[in-house]
Formats: structure tokens, sequence, C-alpha cells
């Protein structure tokens, strides 16, 4: 089989290196007569496919991104180990995705040049693999993350239109090592069978944007206002959770809110912390070691008041493990375990200084500080299901009353006694954590949910209804732009620095536009294609 015009027998050669494992030249290869069959066949199809397998999860990585710091602190909750998993989960993305790609290209320029498609069994093994692992991830993130479905659907909103033309882009590609096969392959039926095909995954794609919707496809005047900022604990990359400092930062990110979590101490003290344990966020295992695996509530005021609540967003901690029912202390994590956000490294030298010296706020000092700045406070108050619940619904109601704060600025998110909250402080805000029902005998004003809870459409008729919609935890800037354009009234995020700066959503298409491009870009594609045959 001679080789096409421009392919030398110098680039087939290093070209079948790799891609068959058979160090011999091109030429030797055409000797012998090997030609590509229908085993080889069905393993470029196979390698087709996983290619486009990994694909799909690198997209799906890279969406998840925006939840994986609740996947980071899961983890620390079952195994006490904090480490930045977005990290092995990108790094091993990229691997997988780069191997079958480059695998891909051999192929591909291989049947350009006329030679034999013979995988090595190395790497049709590791192509197995390869479907295994990304089989098992999709299969985890369907039983223990399920939600992330949702922001998948919720992320082609925002990526679709540009899905769309990168699909085009790249089967059009493709005509050109089609075309190369089918001139060569001698079976009528193959080449039939793949020219149907071909055609069909193309019609499909030029008709592709009849279904895609976004709520950026609109008209600039019908932008709605930009959502109002919700500080996620605070600004919780740029200073510990839960601190004080972390509330002055997010007042200098122009938040309207800052979002907290208060629990009630033994002696009937209310402070802030959002976890049940006190190990990931403070130094307890150090000063109260025997008691480190202790639930938050179990800590009196004067021993919380000991705990350092910053220096763990800086340096290095010890692990705490649990053995035979009794704390262990294991070697310190590096440095890339130990921060819960790669922003903590651009901190200046008194920002630091700062963070060190950071202690458990009590809720009457937050209010204190939200005053001041003339922000809203929001919390949950936790555990729910503690026996004392009434007794910490009621001391947390007094530190309010007794604050001064002016009780429209405190937004109340539990539903336990809440009937008993509207008696004693009528003018807290009520936020609700569910949508509206039919026949309410109150209407629902303010909700706080998911960002995966609620659709576009939903948005607009509670914008429409006058409702207040509050969504969480909104990060990347693609999810904040979608929810913008849909109108959403404000959004709890951890990376208020982030979205402060945006000053228009990423992107914004009336849809004569979009229309004009979704014409264009299937046209040229067409023609392209009937060049390449």
């Amino acid at each position: 089989m001679a080789d096409p015009p421009g392919c030398c027998s110098t680039c087939a050669t290093c070209l079948l290196c790799p891609y068959s494992c058979r160090w011999i030249t091109a030429k030797k290869e055409k000797r012998k007569g090997l030609r590509t069959t229908k085993y080889d066949c069905s393993w470029f199809f196979f390698l087709f496919g996983i290619f486009l397998f990994t694909l799909v999860w690198l997209y799906f990585a890279i969406i998840i991104l925006n939840d994986f710091h609740n996947f980071n602190e899961f983890i620390f909750r079952q195994k006490k180990l904090w480490l930045d998993w977005s990290l092995v989960l990108l790094i091993a993305t990229a691997v997988l995705i780069s191997y079958s790609s480059v695998l891909l290209i051999l192929a591909l320029c291989l049947q350009l040049c006329g030679q034999p498609l013979k995988l090595h069994w190395v790497h049709k093994i590791l192509l197995i693999l390869t479907a295994l692992v990304v089989a098992a991830a999709f299969t985890g993130l369907g039983i223990k993350w399920a939600e992330e479905w949702k922001s998948a659907r919720i992320s082609l909103q925002a990526t679709g239109p540009f899905l769309h033309i990168g699909a085009v882009g790249g089967m059009t590609l493709l005509a050109w090592p089609l075309a190369s096969f089918i001139y060569r392959t001698r079976s009528t039926g193959l080449r039939v069978f793949l020219l149907l095909v071909y055609c069909a995954a193309m019609i499909a794609l030029y008709l592709a944007p009849l279904g895609i919707t976004s709520p950026c496809i609109m008209e600039e005047k019908q932008l709605p206002p930009k959502p109002a900022l919700v500080g996620h604990r605070g600004a919780p990359m740029l200073a510990p959770e839960n601190t004080l400092m972390s509330l002055h930062k997010a007042v200098d990110c122009d938040v309207q809110v800052f979002e907290t979590d208060v629990m009630v101490s033994a002696d009937g003290v209310p402070f802030l912390m959002h976890d049940e344990e006190l190990t990931r966020t403070t130094n307890v295992q150090a000063v109260f070691p025997e008691r480190a695996a202790l639930n938050s509530t179990a800590f009196n005021w004067t021993d919380l008041q000991q705990l350092d609540a910053g220096s763990w967003f800086l340096e290095v901690r010890n692990v705490l493990r649990v053995a035979g029912g009794l704390p262990v202390m294991t070697a310190p994590l590096s440095p890339l375990q130990r921060r819960p956000f790669p922003t903590v490294q651009s901190l200046s030298p008194g920002d630091r200084k700062e963070a060190a010296e950071q202690r458990i706020p009590s809720l009457g000092q937050a209010l204190e500080a939200a005053k001041q700045s003339n922000i809203s406070i929001m919390f949950d108050l936790r555990p729910e299901n503690h026996s004392d619940y009434q007794n910490f619904v009621n001391v947390t109601l007094e530190v309010i009353l007794q604050s001064g704060i002016p009780l429209q600025q405190v937004l109340w998110l539990p539903d336990g006694f809440r009937e008993d909250v509207k008696q004693q402080a009528p003018g807290v805000q009520h936020i609700y954590g569910r949508k509206r029902l039919k026949n309410e005998m109150e209407p629902v004003m303010h909700v706080n949910l998911p960002y995966q809870d609620m659709s576009s459409e939903e948005i607009r008729q509670y914008r429409q209804d006058n409702i207040s919609v509050n969504l969480y935890v909104v990060n990347q800037p693609w999810l904040f732009s979608v929810l913008w354009c849909s109108g959403v009234s404000s959004v709890t995020t951890n990376a208020c620095q982030v979205l402060k700066e945006m000053k228009h959503p990423i992107w914004l298409l009336p849809s004569s536009t979009y229309f004009m491009i979704w014409v264009v870009v299937d046209c040229v594609s067409f023609l392209v294609i009937i060049w390449a045959f």
C-alpha cells in the first residue's frame, strides 16, 4: 500500500512505532503485507469511544470544581485527612485524556499515511483500564454525589453553544481520515455503514441548536441586575472561615449578607462554628487532646476561647486519627494538604498575622461587627437534632435582641420552632430552605436553596412574584453568569473576591447573533466535508 503524497517513510515510521510498539520501518511493514483488519478497526472504534468517554469525564471534572470544597470537607469528616482532592482529580483526568488523545491522533495520522492500525496489546490493556477507571468515577459520582448531574445540566446552559461549535469542528476534521479509510477499504458494506453513521452524526450536530437553550441568549437590555453576594462563612478564601476576620474580608468584597453557622456552648453561649467537631478549624488536638473528638457543643465558652481558630488556615497541622477509641497524632500534613484554598498563598504578611490571631467568635461579637459594617447576617443553628434545641433557639434569640442590631438585618434560616421566633422577634426576616407550596397561609418571600434545585424558568417566575431567591454555593464565574442571566436575587459564595470583579456575564448573545453563528458554522463545515471527500 503506497503512502499518500506528502507522507514520508520516516514520518510513517515515527507514527507506527509508538502506536504498534514495532520498532521497524514503515517500508518493512509494507513488505510484510500487513493491512488493517476488521479486528484492528474494532480496536480503533474502541479507542475513539474511550477518547469520547474520557472527554466527557474531563467536562464533568471541570464542572464539579465549583462544589469540590464540600467534597474535601466530606473526606475530612470521614477520614480525618485534609487534602485538596481537586488536584488529584484534575491530574488523573489529564493523564487519562492525554493518553487517549495521543493514541487517537497517532491512529488518525497512520490512517492518512496508509499504515496498518496494529494497536499493541499493552495499549489495549491500558485502554480497558482507562474505561474501567472512568466508569468507576461516573458510578461513584452517581452514588455519592448525585446532585452533580443537575450541575452538569445547568452547565450546558453556559457551554452548550460553544460545545456545539467544538463538536462540529471536531467531526469536520474527521472527514479527512474517514475519506482516506473509505477510499482504501475493499468492503462496500463497511463503506456504506461508515458514511451513514457519519452523515447521521453531522445532521444531528447541525440541528443541535434547536435543542440548546440558555438564559444568556438575550438582548443586553433584558439582562437582570447583578445578583447580590452572600459571604459563605465570610470570605473563606481570604481568611479563616467563621471568624471576625472573615466577616471583615467579606465586607471588603461588597457582600450584603454574612452567612454563618451557630452552635451553643455547654454553658449557653452561642458561637460561630460549622463542623460538629472542632478538629478541622481549631487546634483542639493540641489543647484538649483527650476531648478533641467530642461535639463542639460539649465545650464551655471558657474552653472555646483557649482555641486558635486561625493558624490552621496557614500552618502545618497534624492529623487526628482515632485508634482504639483514643486520638492518635500523626505526622504533619504537607503544604499542599493543609490549605483549604490556594488563595492563601497570596495573603499579605499583615493578613497572615491577623489570621494566626483569630479566635472562635461568639454570636454577640459577630452581630456587633455586622451592625457596625451595616450588613445582614444569615445563619443556621446546629445541630438540629440536639435534645436541647429549643433552649438553643431561646438563647440565640436572647443574644440577638440584646445586641441592638436592627432585626431586619437578621435572616433566620432554622425551621425548628420558627413560630416561637416570629412571636419573640417579629422583625426578623425568615428565610425558607424550600420552594413555596400551594395554598400557603403565609406567603414565602425569601428562599435559600442549592443552585441545582431551581431551574431558570422557576427563578424567573419567583422574580416576577417578588420572591427573593438566594442560591448556594456559587464559586465559578460560568455558574454565576447563568444565574445572573436567569434573574436570581443573590448567591452564596466562597469566592466573593472573584465574583465582585464581574461587571457582566461571561457571555451574552442576542438570539439573532446566535442564529447567524449557527448557520455560518454549519455551512462552513458542510463545504469543508465536501472538499475533504
